[in-house]
């Protein structure tokens, strides 16, 4: 893979990591704060969560993309999507009840 490639592809996954931290502007709104809109960019904010730390582990592993900010980026964006998990399951385990 081409330098230019791999600095584009880290680029990606540091402005991943911060994006997740805009959830609370978002939440500022009171239309944030009410059902069912909660639920809605909770949910969004997950998902998106789980993605940034499958695509972070895949440019990693697979791109073989591992320069010392990939690492930091690596192991935040997991964290994310291991919190993304948990609230998905928090939210569905929540209705069941």
């Amino acid at each position: 893979m081409k330098q230019s490639m791999r600095g584009i592809l880290t680029a990606i996954s540091s402005v991943m990591m911060f994006l997740p931290w805009t959830i609370f502007i978002v939440r500022e709104n009171a239309w944030a704060l009410e059902s069912p809109a909660a639920e809605i960019v909770i949910g969004s904010y997950a998902a998106y969560m789980i993605f940034a730390g499958v695509f972070t582990f895949g440019v990693y592993m697979k791109g073989r993309v591992q320069n010392s900010l990939m690492k930091i980026c690596l192991v935040v964006n997991e964290l994310y999507a291991v919190a993304g998990v948990m609230a998905l399951v928090m939210m569905t385990v929540g209705k069941v009840m």
